[in-house]
């Protein structure tokens, strides 16, 4: 399910899943056989005409509800509690409103009849939300897929940091809920329903469930996963009427096209940020020359960081509030954190940049982390990171600089999840 449809069913379970069937919900629900025809329908209110509601499932297509003269309407609480649920007349119904009804639905799923509608706050909504971003953030986990195995239902991900690179079994189930991002986003509501099978070695994975004591395995209940590149490159020409910079990738010495959107992550690493992030990359490896063995991610390597996981975030850029939340980053416990200087964690706390306040010029180098993109269409910047000229020299390579990873996305499953 995506964020939405996740906070919805997360609300009728936490508030309604107790007290599945109402004390009175009329007398045409008085038998058994009745009663096993009642169905349930969340979504948010698109159109009100008379008693005739026009809902918008997550997912679906749009439904038209009637509702019934005897039909209780109430109104549920930031506690969730039904008990405290306040009743209320339909004309107080709104568009906008996230609503659960309860009725009969027609063969082909496109009317309902609803002997009751509950509306669901924002508050209610914030709540749970909330609730979600939090499991992720304790009980998430993220980092590169390198090996998938579907017989078993085992995935192996990479977290790296600048000492070494831990591995972690991610154990599915027949109930696992499996999402693909979007090519051409980040946000985990734009994500669609997938299958292990899907997942490939070099996506980006995050998944959320039960670890064991030392973190090497995950049973999951939920898994995204996407291909999110992440290289450096030098800057060839910048477009500010489109927000498209033109690239050449340090590594496949290709040209690579990024659009910036409102979305997008730009900063500019202050010099004394970007030579102490230096020395700790001299700390543990050689020395090299800035553009050295290349000085982006290998050949394409999908060396990204961590989507977003679901809960009520924004979409996945590492903005100040899902940097330490999707979940702490994409990369897991601690990943990416060795050291005394966290590079992640400072850029968390600095204040976007605008692609003028750059000001970028022909030959800058910068590090991308951008969607997929298509044929015919650009990678969209994630994050943007100018100012690495000091990182990019002190690595042997331009993967070396990519220990950036795993970054926060933003808008997490769950919110920010990330440790």
């Amino acid at each position: 399910m995506n964020r939405k449809r996740a906070v919805w069913v997360a609300l009728v379970g936490l508030a309604v899943g107790v007290n599945c069937v109402p004390p009175r919900l009329g007398a045409a629900q008085t038998s058994d056989a009745t009663q096993a025809t009642i169905a349930k329908r969340i979504g948010t209110i698109k159109a009100v005409s008379g008693n005739t509601l026009t809902l918008a499932p997550s997912p679906g297509a749009e439904v038209a509800v009637t509702v019934q003269p005897n039909a209780r309407i109430l109104r549920l609480g930031a506690d969730k509690d039904l008990k405290s649920a306040t009743p209320i007349q339909l004309q107080d119904l709104q568009v906008g409103d996230t609503i659960r009804v309860r009725g009969t639905a027609s063969e082909d799923g496109k009317t309902f009849s609803a002997l009751e509608v509950m509306v669901i706050t924002h508050a209610a909504v914030a709540a749970v939300s909330d609730q979600i971003r939090q499991d992720w953030q304790k009980r998430g986990m993220g980092g590169r897929v390198e090996v998938v195995d579907a017989a078993s239902g085992n995935i192996t991900i990479s977290i790296p940091s600048l000492k070494e690179k831990k591995t972690v079994v991610v154990h599915t189930t027949k109930t696992t809920i499996v999402y693909r991002y979007a090519p051409d986003s980040a946000k985990p509501e734009d994500a669609k329903p997938s299958t292990l099978r899907q997942v490939q070695a070099g996506d980006q994975l995050r998944a959320r469930g039960d670890r064991n004591a030392d973190g090497s395995e995950i049973t999951a209940e939920e898994i995204y996963a996407g291909v999110f590149p992440q290289f450096a490159a030098t800057v060839k020409s910048v477009d500010a009427n489109t927000g498209t910079v033109s690239l050449q990738d340090l590594v496949t010495k290709k040209t690579v096209e990024v659009k910036v959107t409102p979305d997008s992550q730009l900063h500019k690493i202050p010099a004394q940020m970007a030579q102490g992030f230096a020395m700790q990359l001299k700390g543990g490896t050689a020395g090299g020359t800035w553009g050295g063995n290349g000085g982006g991610s290998q050949a394409g390597a999908q060396s990204t960081s961590a989507p977003a996981a679901p809960s009520g975030g924004s979409a996945p850029a590492a903005n100040n509030a899902q940097a330490s939340a999707h979940p702490g980053g994409w990369g897991g416990s601690g990943s990416g954190r060795s050291g005394g200087f966290d590079l992640q964690r400072m850029l968390s706390r600095m204040p976007s940049s605008t692609l003028a306040d750059l000001n970028l010029q022909k030959g800058d180098a910068v590090i991308v982390l951008a969607t997929e993109g298509g044929p015919t269409a650009p990678k969209t910047a994630i994050t943007l990171l100018s100012g690495v000229e000091p990182i990019l020299q002190a690595a042997p390579s331009a993967s070396q600089a990519m220990m950036l990873t795993p970054w926060s996305l933003g808008g997490t499953p769950g919110g920010d999840a990330s440790q």
